[in-house]
């Protein structure tokens, strides 16, 4: 086939950190604060607002504690673990590769006894109705690495006796989140807001909180990830006084990302530009003969890690590694025509791509790329 004649206005399309929003400029930054310590009067005043703007733009529950963390969203997911978890066993949700990094963390280093692991493999989603939640429960919303997605939190119960804890990296700002379902709620800025790295964010319902200020964990806590003083919640963490020294500029990088995000209608207006781009997607995949997703079942795919596997029976006839290097050959012929950086699956995922759809990339831009797809797929079989 020919080599299409219209590129994508921005080739980035990476999970992570990702894609910039429209428009975006440090020239009106407000960079008073560089230079100065994060304790300082105006330095708190720009982190407490970073708070507040997460949790009414994303319409949390009034009764939830909101901080910033270091260590990005890993660092916000290990706090949770390792101040909360211990006291009726855990359950674990993995169907990529975060779940079941948390999944190591709960059996060989916790080691907490009564955990059980919900493994499946990638592309598929665990069975939601065998989750006890008389344990506590830890998963994924989006499943960042498998284009794996839950559909909603329906399947969470109101009455559950244990804590509920969520990743929602890749979620928050561009999927329907039931939140008052959810105890511990983690993300980072460099997902869907398009933010810098190493930053997380943590919400703690009343439930968690109470956790934390009636449980002693049997391990020691690195300072790094303490949530409590003197048996009280470190409050300080929740109102701008965070635990290590943040990067002012990737906070003021934040501010300006949150402030997008309400020009553009808020959580809804984030969430309908990333549904388009996986619609733009979706679209091309039914026309394809040889591309398909790597989500098995349709209703869960996922709008902004959106991964894909090759279906061409000839393709498949190839070996592991072969199989990986056409698709090394492809990135490649895409990074140098300027077409898509970092569209690669993950590193223990099956070979193919993974697109991020996530609401500060345009559609336009994603069905752009697609014909170039099919050119380059081409362009290594022949």
């Amino acid at each position: 086939m020919s080599k299409p004649t219209t590129k994508p206005n921005s080739p980035y399309f990476s999970s992570g950190p990702c894609k910039k929003r429209p428009g975006w400029n440090t020239s009106k930054f407000d960079l008073e604060t560089l230079g100065r310590s994060h304790r300082a009067k105006p330095a708190k005043e720009k982190l407490l607002q970073v708070i507040e703007q997460s949790k009414k733009i994303l319409d949390l529950p009034v009764d939830y504690k909101v901080g910033i963390l270091a260590g990005s969203d890993t660092g916000a997911v290990e706090a949770a673990m390792w101040n909360l978890l211990g006291p009726n066993g855990a359950e674990v949700l993995a169907w990529e590769s975060f779940g079941l990094d948390w999944a190591k963390t709960i059996t060989d280093q916790l080691k907490i006894e009564g955990s059980n692991v919900h493994k499946v493999e990638y592309g598929k989603l665990p069975d939601l109705s065998k989750v006890d939640f008389s344990k506590d429960v830890l998963f994924n919303w989006n499943g960042t690495t498998s284009g794996v997605r839950v559909p909603d939190a329906n399947w969470i119960p109101d009455n559950r006796k244990g804590l509920v804890l969520c990743d929602a990296t890749s979620a928050v700002f561009a999927m329907e989140m039931n939140f008052a379902k959810l105890d511990v709620i983690t993300w980072s800025w460099q997902k869907v807001l398009g933010g810098e790295g190493a930053h997380g964010m943590i919400a703690l319902s009343p439930k968690a909180i109470e956790r934390l200020e009636t449980y002693k964990p049997k391990w020691p806590l690195p300072k790094i990830y303490r949530l409590t003083s003197k048996g009280k919640l470190a409050d300080g963490v929740f109102k701008g006084a965070t635990i290590n020294t943040p990067s002012m500029f990737c906070v003021e990088d934040a501010l300006d990302a949150l402030a997008w995000v309400e020009s553009i209608g808020g959580a809804k207006g984030a969430i309908d530009r990333s549904t388009k781009n996986l619609d733009a997607v979706k679209y091309w995949v039914e026309q394809s003969d040889w591309a398909d997703f790597l989500c098995e079942d349709k209703s869960n795919l996922s709008s902004t890690s959106i991964c894909l596997k090759v279906k061409d029976s000839n393709f498949l006839k190839l070996s592991e590694e072969e199989q990986s290097n056409k698709i090394k050959e492809i990135n490649n012929l895409l990074d140098k025509e300027k077409v898509a950086y970092d569209i690669n699956s993950y590193r223990t995922a099956p070979p193919g791509f993974r697109i991020w759809g996530g609401s500060t990339v345009e559609t336009s831009d994603i069905e752009n790329l697609l014909p170039w797809l099919d050119w380059a797929y081409a362009v290594v079989s022949s």
